[in-house]
């Protein structure tokens, strides 16, 4: 049931409740009425208001002329046209005017005389035949008292004999609380519709319009209750889901570019070991030194092939939160030295200087490791090195121990990485601006560094760099030791 039809229901019932309720006082008040004490008092302060009114409204209108004696014969003859006795009294309790002039200037007991109602003023009167009944006068523009006025008057005036009046004063009374209820209720109705259904049915429509892919659309409410804080949070949420759009936009077109450069790349070292192949079947290799050499091109380009399919199985694992890291303890000495080793002929045959460790320099120290992971990680920053570096540069490996960790530094002394690249350097898929000068910064698909990153983090440990443009880069990981 929507909300509009659950208010309107709503609205009708306490329709139904009020005039039933309205119906209930009236038979109840009708009933009271007939069992009225024909002994009580029917005094009708109505008919007194109605008989003083003219004399108040006169005291209010010229309390500040009160000192002139035409004004006092003015209010005493209205006093004396509506058959009563006035006597005004100030704060203090002084007689200011009074229908008997000998009065004025007296001083009455405040305590005492004042009556302001009916039933105490009969009280007071204790069997005479007027009564004595006090009204405030007030100062119409300030709207604070100024005096008292009392009024004698006779009693008969103000007794009524029992009469259909009190029950037609109760239905005039209910029939105007239930029209006063029912535009209430109206009221109520007019502003839930305006501060609760409308903005509920903004919202709605806001949600389709997201739903249907369109998160441009900004939803404002300007108001800061409850309702404020939903749109808010609402909106909140737009700009989050608008975000994750485009995060996914973005992957997905990293993604494709992951695939066309995979394919670029692996392409490339296949057609090369084909055509090597093709070469040593037909009989191009006349000896053994150029077959050893052939084949040692087919290695190195088979070798690539397979580190690109490797980042590929870690990426997929990365993607489902699978990456496979099965540490073991063990000592770093032997096991890093069996690491570094081959990479040093890689660095040589390069042309690049390789400033490395003696293996009785690299501490060794009982680590738990995934050695097929870490060398991974060593076989990665190198390559990276490598691909920011020329004949003639250094690239320098260094292994120590620093705050209980193991700490292994790959520094190069290549061309570095800008400043504007450096917050995305562990991101999956970036792999730098193109240089006009060395187009080696393109090649790869833009994982190794995130791999790095996701294995280094999974044996508990963390990785970091500092770079500076033309001057090289600096890449350190910690390993916890056991």
């Amino acid at each position: 049931m929507s909300l509009n039809i659950w208010s309107r229901r709503w609205l009708l019932t306490t329709l139904g409740l009020l005039i039933i309720m309205v119906l209930s006082i009236l038979a109840l008040s009708i009933m009271l009425f007939q069992n009225r004490n024909s002994e009580q008092s029917n005094l009708s302060m109505n008919q007194v208001r109605l008989k003083i009114n003219p004399i108040l409204l006169a005291l209010e209108q010229n309390h500040q002329l009160l000192g002139e004696q035409n004004i006092h014969e003015d209010i005493r003859a209205i006093a004396s046209e509506s058959g009563v006795l006035l006597t005004y009294v100030n704060l203090d309790g002084t007689v200011t005017l009074s229908s008997v002039p000998t009065s004025e200037g007296t001083q009455v007991n405040l305590r005492s005389a004042l009556h302001y109602d009916l039933h105490h003023a009969a009280q007071a009167a204790d069997g005479n035949e007027s009564l004595d009944i006090a009204f405030p006068v007030m100062d119409g523009p300030v709207g604070s008292q100024i005096g008292n006025a009392i009024f004698s008057i006779p009693q008969a005036m103000v007794t009524v004999q029992q009469s259909m009046t009190f029950p037609v004063i109760w239905i005039s009374a209910l029939m105007l609380l239930s029209l006063i209820l029912s535009l209430f209720l109206f009221w109520m109705k007019r502003k839930l519709n305006k501060q609760l259904l409308s903005p509920i049915h903004q919202l709605k429509l806001h949600a389709e319009s997201i739903l249907k892919g369109n998160y441009e659309e900004k939803i404002q409410y300007n108001r800061t209750d409850e309702l404020g804080e939903v749109y808010a949070m609402f909106d909140l949420m737009r700009t989050e889901i608008k975000h994750m759009h485009e995060l996914r936009i973005q992957q997905e077109q990293a993604q494709k570019e992951l695939i066309t450069n995979i394919s670029h790349d692996i392409k490339t070292p296949i057609t090369t070991i084909k055509a090597y192949i093709e070469a040593i079947e037909e009989g191009l290799c006349n000896d053994q030194e150029t077959l050893m050499e052939y084949m040692g091109v087919m290695r190195t380009h088979t070798d690539k092939t397979a580190r690109l399919v490797e980042d590929l199985l870690v990426h997929a694992l990365q993607e489902l939160g699978q990456i496979s890291v099965e540490p073991r303890e063990m000592y770093s000495g032997p096991v890093l030295d069996a690491m570094l080793k081959p990479i040093e002929h890689v660095i040589l045959t390069r042309g690049l200087i390789y400033d490395g460790l003696k293996p009785n320099h690299i501490p060794n120290v009982l680590i738990a490791i995934d050695t097929t992971r870490i060398e991974q990680v060593i076989s990665n920053l190198v390559a990276n090195a490598l691909k920011h570096t020329a004949p003639g540069d250094t690239i320098r490996i260094a292994i120590e121990l620093e705050s209980g960790h193991l700490k292994v530094t790959i520094a190069d002394s290549g061309q570095g990485i800008r400043v504007q690249d450096m917050p995305f350097v562990f991101q999956r898929y970036f792999r730098g601006q193109v240089s006009h000068t060395d187009q080696r910064v393109q090649e790869g698909t833009g994982l190794g560094l995130s791999i790095c990153q996701s294995i280094i983090e999974a044996h508990g440990g963390h990785i970091s760099f500092t770079s500076k443009e033309g001057q090289g880069t600096t890449f350190r990981f910690y390993l916890p030791i056991c």
